[in-house]
């Protein structure tokens, strides 16, 4: 199966905060679109591995993406080394997306860097003849993504291009919540953590309200690039 976008989180969860509302103005265009979980969020305080999987899969119908899957990679301990890259070159080069989404470039967790430096690097090496990989005893092609953008997660990373996302904050909103264990939830008796407030929760749509008054509308979602963002035209702006 070919994608258009293939979205690569840290955790589940990383997807639907950072650019929930893309993927959802993406799919109702009909573009093709597949979630990869690096870990299984194994290491957070609330909830478990398990409920993490159940909540990911309701997420995932909510948005409406073509395929989720999770590399099983250790939260909080994977690195950017040889064996996690090829993993997702495998992936890169099964689904041949178009686009890649990542983590931030620079997060207070410290698998968002992580994780955004190693699909970084894993999507340049996908492109390279000589690295062989092979999925289900068969040799894959080689396959580079024409574009790849870095959702903003925690900190307020000013974006290099904003994305306007009104119509689908609710859609973002309800695949967020979908993680139930996570959120914001006055008689849960787990321990608090930054993301359990419910000025976390609000925040979600205030910072997109926000980028959306920066740029004209009603809601948006920020990325940062790693090469000039190019137009064909000036009117291509809003």
């Amino acid at each position: 199966m070919k994608l258009d976008i293939l979205a690569f989180g840290a955790h589940p969860d990383d997807v639907e905060l950072g650019c929930g509302a893309t993927i959802a103005k993406e799919v109702a265009r009909g573009k093709m679109v597949g979630i990869i979980d690096l870990t299984r969020g194994e290491l957070g305080t609330r909830g478990t591995a398990q409920t993490r999987d159940e909540e990911a899969r309701q997420a995932a119908n909510i948005l409406g993406v073509d395929v989720r899957e999770n590399l099983g990679f250790a939260d909080g301990f994977f690195v950017n080394d040889q064996e996690h890259q090829l993993e997702i070159i495998k992936m890169v080069r099964k689904y041949q997306p178009d686009m890649v989404l990542c983590n931030a470039i620079d997060d207070r967790h410290i698998d968002h860097g992580k994780g955004s430096r190693l699909v970084s690097d894993a999507c340049f090496l996908s492109g390279l003849l000589k690295i062989e990989t092979q999925l289900d005893g068969k040799v894959q092609d080689k396959w580079r993504p024409k574009q790849i953008y870095h959702y903003i997660q925690w900190k307020n990373i000013e974006p290099d291009i904003a994305v306007d996302v009104t119509g689908y904050i609710d859609t973002k909103m309800a695949s967020v919540l979908a993680y139930k264990t996570q959120f914001y939830d006055p008689e849960s008796k787990e321990p608090q953590t930054p993301i359990s407030s419910k000025n976390f929760t609000d925040s979600i749509k205030y910072r997109a309200r926000d980028l959306g008054r920066l740029i004209g509308t009603e809601y948006a979602e920020g990325f940062n690039v790693e090469r000039y963002a190019a137009v064909d035209s000036l009117f291509d702006l809003i």
